[in-house]
């Protein structure tokens, strides 16, 4: 990743009122792209996620680090005059504005799309929810369990005789940051073309009704509501983790070649024309004498053993990591996946790496993650205050010291 190169989103002023994951997680997909965001934190601590832990490093939450590289921090009080004023001096500047509180909250504050609008017409004005900014859940308050469990993926996730289980990772937050990310990409292209921005509505609950997939087809076309399943897959088999002498892998037979190749190299060619497997209907109907036939070779088996077996046949096939295993593996290196900012407290900070890869004009990983309030005197400079200026700012608690 060269700094300094042109990138996608050079010259775009970001003006960033969210916190937590789901906003952040957007407007540090535009830092890496080049945008200028201007990240602004509530006094007297700023986003929440910065007390969020463990583990801190040095004191600083690693939470908070994951998602607000390549960002100014300006510790802003809203609630006084003054603080109002400075951020309708970035806002005539935004191309865009993102925030994730709960509808109507900007609204009381008086920075709404209709305020900001009339101010500033070109402005991409982004709201992230849990719920939307309309319906009849529109006011409740929305996180990513919340909506892992309304979503229904919740319900697919873990095993039939267990409860459900929400995922490991944020899934909710990071998706709807991407699809916020889409959203605004898109309302500017359309400004390219209209002169005009717009308003991007975005919600935790949406975003994971999305991944449904085909497990939403199953239920829209059949009435069927699918059912936890495990790792297994609904229509395929087999298509999921199995257990090996030094800990799980996952296999991948997705057609008749591979699910031929798979049972020579199990040591069943038999099975690959045997009437209750030849077929993926069938193997789905037979499901649990399969399971107990591949179960028996590959318990025997190491994870390094399948995979090269697997590998030699062409059928995907691939270990469990643990994060770990993940972030120390060579692929991830070869990718840039795991990067290395230096902090102007910590030092040398490892964060994740960008996984969007361009060729004429790529991200960069330029700035560590800032402290609370870090860039105000150079922001409110490029607004035109000086020293004393800021000085009578912070003394008025405008500004956070």
């Amino acid at each position: 990743m060269i700094a300094g190169l042109m990138k996608p989103l050079d010259d775009l002023f970001v003006v960033d009122l969210s916190r937590i994951l789901s906003g952040p997680i957007c407007t540090m997909l535009m830092g890496d792209m080049g945008a200028n965001v201007i990240k602004v934190e509530p006094p007297p601590l700023g986003d929440d996620s910065r007390q969020w832990g463990p583990p801190f490093v040095g004191g600083i939450s690693t939470y908070f680090h994951s998602i607000n590289r390549n960002k100014k921090s300006l510790g802003l009080n809203l609630k006084s005059d003054e603080g109002r004023q400075i951020l309708w001096s970035l806002i005539e500047r935004a191309d865009v504005v993102i925030e994730n509180f709960r509808p109507g909250v900007l609204e009381k504050l008086g920075f709404g799309y209709s305020a900001v609008e009339k101010v500033n017409p070109r402005t991409v004005y982004c709201s992230i929810s849990g719920f939307g900014q309309t319906g009849p859940y529109r006011d409740r308050p929305g996180y990513d369990v919340i909506a892992q469990g309304e979503s229904g993926v919740m319900d697919l996730t873990g095993f039939p005789d267990r409860p459900p289980v929400k995922l490991g990772a944020s899934l909710a937050d990071i998706v709807t940051g991407l699809y916020a990310f889409q959203g605004i990409l898109l309302a500017l292209l359309a400004r390219y073309r209209t002169g005009k921005g717009q308003y991007v509505d975005i919600s935790l609950l949406d975003s994971m009704v999305s991944t449904l997939t085909y497990h939403a087809l199953i239920y829209l076309t059949t009435g069927r509501s699918p059912q936890r399943m495990g790792t297994r897959h609904p229509s395929i088999v087999p298509y999921e983790s199995f257990r090996t002498k030094d800990g799980f892998v996952n296999v991948a037979v997705t057609n008749q070649k591979q699910w031929v190749n798979f049972c020579n190299v199990l040591g069943f060619p038999e099975a690959a024309t045997d009437p209750r497997f030849e077929k993926m209907k069938d193997r789905l109907n037979n499901y649990d004498d399969l399971k107990t036939m591949i179960d028996r070779v590959l318990s025997k088996w190491t994870r390094e053993d399948v995979m090269k077996r697997m590998d030699a046949v062409g059928i995907p096939s691939g270990p469990i990591n643990t994060v770990a295993e993940i972030m120390e593996d060579p692929q991830m290196k070869a990718r840039e996946m795991v990067y290395e900012l230096i902090h102007p407290e910590y030092g040398p900070l490892r964060v994740l790496g960008i996984p969007i890869k361009l060729s004429g004009t790529p991200g960069a990983l330029e700035t560590a993650p800032p402290r609370f309030g870090q860039h105000n005197r150079e922001i409110l400079r490029s607004l035109g205050y000086d020293d004393a200026g800021v000085d009578a700012l912070i003394a008025k608690q405008a500004v956070a010291e």
